[in-house]
């Protein structure tokens, strides 16, 4: 399969129909990628199929045009509540734009309705708009699909509705399985009919994945397309014609060094990748404030309700900068992406080729750029082997301005940068110590002090990792933080409404600590209290050891009394005169007498 040419789409050998061509043309697809001619008539033909091919290679058509060709040959046509395609994300976005694409080959064909069932939107509105116009072709996102089979109660009976289901693709798989989803995919597969076409489409094969196919796939044909001028023993994962670079640089110069190249290349468009939700906040606003004339976007998973929006936005962009995560590193689809910049490296090798991915796409020419560490430098190596991508050097920029203090400025003049600053440069660490490049990316290694400057810290934050540390070489400001302001009027009066709150709880707690000090002679009366009622068990024992011969004598004569009693060698009467004479008591408390001795016995 390594060797499948592409062709027009008039070469498939099972033809599509003249309204599909149509659209093609429209789009200005005139010939297939290598995983669209691999696939598209296999899938056709009613097998299941497990795809590996490089990001950007045109696997969303792969699996749009089969189904809707699959549910046009349908004998029988699909009523408004039965669902004949179920499409599976990893993401809202990428859920999107398939759910776009998807929409330009059902326009045509007004039989088909299609629905988006992804995180961030209303349920109840969703259940509502399956009943009203119905969902022959579903995307969505594993979670939000789960929870649409346990909202029969609602009306929707969702697990009927699939009964009819024709074609089950998962996109991006392994990003699936690594984003936590296994359950929910199980769960899902569990509700859909066995007698179905399959596809599973992924830039790489994991392990996860295999169990996937074996779980999910009846016999698959597995697929792996490489691009032309790839040799068959290579398994290069990134586009040919993506230019890869890599430049070293110390943590307190990185900053520097990323806004100087931004600011150099204001006219193109550029995706600029961080580790954490908390750094993307930070160094977004930072960006915002530094590089002036170009827009300016952030997004990550954190997000609920702007990110559609925001994608969306950025996608129709010229020219701009878009801050995110890996939220935005699978299957994206973004026009004309000119650079990636890497700041923080992924926390997996697979990540870095899914970001690259994201620029020169589909015979486009792209760039990209990672930021690296002095200790991180081994990790050139370990891409070209590990991942067969190739990096090559770029020099430091020269002419560099210093940043940072402007940066420290804003978090001077604005508690909520401060809070950003501290918050990503914690985040960063603890990221950095999950990373599963563990050998290379090493915490114990990590300058923090250098690290600390290149976030702009005022001072350090307190956090187990750099418990017991000393930082000679970081300055932190000589400032009472405590004191800076919020910018934003609102968020400084409720924060001086909520100091005052705790200063008035501290003051209560404090003055009742005061008071229990200062009552001296009552601790003292206690602590009387303790030593005498020891001394009085002391004596007690004492007592109880010295007991005269005859006390003894006594109470052994009452236990044997009872003994004989308690056998019959004796009458009641006998026991009460034998009591009386051994311990010369009253016939009254006789009868107290009998339990005491029992107990004894």
């Amino acid at each position: 399969m390594e060797h499948v040419t592409e062709g027009s789409w008039e070469s498939l050998p099972v033809p599509l129909h003249p309204q599909v061509l149509s659209v093609l043309r429209e789009l200005r697809f005139p010939y297939m990628t290598p995983v669209q001619s691999a696939t598209i008539p296999l899938f056709m033909k009613n097998k299941d199929v497990a795809a590996e091919a490089v990001t950007g290679s045109g696997k969303t058509l792969a699996f749009v045009i089969p189904i809707v060709e699959i549910l046009l040959r349908r004998e029988e046509k699909l009523k408004k509540s039965q669902v004949g395609a179920i499409i599976i994300t990893p993401t809202r976005e990428l859920a999107v734009q398939i759910d776009e694409v998807l929409s330009h080959f059902t326009k045509p064909f007004p039989q088909f309705s299609q629905i988006l069932w992804i995180g961030g939107r209303n349920p109840g509105e969703d259940v509502t708009r399956f009943k009203e116009l119905g969902g022959n072709i579903i995307v969505a996102t594993p979670g939000r699909l789960e929870d649409m089979f346990r909202r029969k109660a609602e009306g929707l009976d969702l697990a009927s509705s699939v009964r009819s289901l024709e074609v089950l693709v998962l996109d991006e798989a392994d990003r699936l399985l690594d984003m936590g989803f296994e359950t929910s995919i199980n769960t899902i597969l569990e509700f859909l009919p066995k007698q179905r076409r399959t596809g599973l489409f992924s830039a790489t094969q994991t392990q996860e994945v295999e169990n996937l196919v074996r779980a999910g796939l009846r016999n698959p044909v597995r697929i792996s397309v490489k691009e032309k001028g790839v040799a068959a023993s290579s398994t290069q994962k990134t586009p040919s014609r993506l230019e890869n670079y890599y430049m070293v640089c110390k943590a307190d110069e990185k900053f520097n060094q990323l806004v100087h190249f931004l600011r150099n290349h204001k006219q193109e468009k550029h995706l600029v990748f961080f580790s954490t939700c908390a750094c993307v906040e930070y160094y977004g606003k930072a960006l915002e404030a530094l590089v002036k004339g170009v827009k300016i976007m952030c997004i990550h998973g954190k997000m609920k309700y702007k990110r559609n929006k925001i994608f969306m936005e950025f996608r129709k962009l010229q020219s701009g900068i878009l801050v995110c995560t890996d939220v935005m590193a699978r299957g994206i689809d973004i026009p004309e992406v000119n650079w990636v910049l890497q700041y923080d490296p992924p926390s997996n090798a697979s990540a870095f080729v899914h970001r690259c991915g994201r620029t020169a796409r589909i015979g486009h020419g792209g760039s990209a750029l990672v930021f690296l560490l002095p200790m991180e430098a081994s990790y050139i190596n370990f891409l070209a082997i590990n991942q067969k991508c190739p990096l090559q050097e770029m020099k430091l920029q020269k002419n560099t301005a210093d940043l940072l203090p402007k940066l420290k400025a804003m978090a001077l003049a604005d508690r909520a940068v401060f809070e950003k600053g501290m918050k990503a440069f914690v985040s960063y660490i603890q990221a950095y110590a999950k990373h599963e490049c563990n050998l290379i990316f090493r915490l114990k290694d990590l300058d923090f002090a250098s690290l600390a400057r290149g976030f702009a810290l005022l001072r350090m934050p307190k956090m187990p990792e750099l418990r017991g540390k000393q930082f000679p070489d970081f300055v932190p400001v000589d400032v009472n933080t405590d004191t800076i302001p919020f910018k934003d009027k609102i968020r400084e009066k409720q924060r001086q409404k909520q100091l005052l709150e705790q200063q008035r709880k501290e003051k209560t707690e404090n003055d009742g600590r005061r008071k229990f000090i200062k009552n001296k002679a009552w601790s003292k009366q206690k602590a009387k209290k303790e030593k005498k009622k020891k001394l009085n068990e002391k004596r007690k024992r004492e007592e109880g050891s010295d007991m005269e011969d005859e006390d003894m004598e006594e109470l052994l004569n009452d236990t044997r009394l009872l003994k004989k009693f308690k056998k019959g060698k004796i009458t009641e009467e006998e026991f009460e005169k034998g009591l009386l004479t051994s311990g010369k008591r009253s016939t009254n408390t006789a009868d107290l007498e009998i339990s005491d001795l029992e107990d004894d016995c």
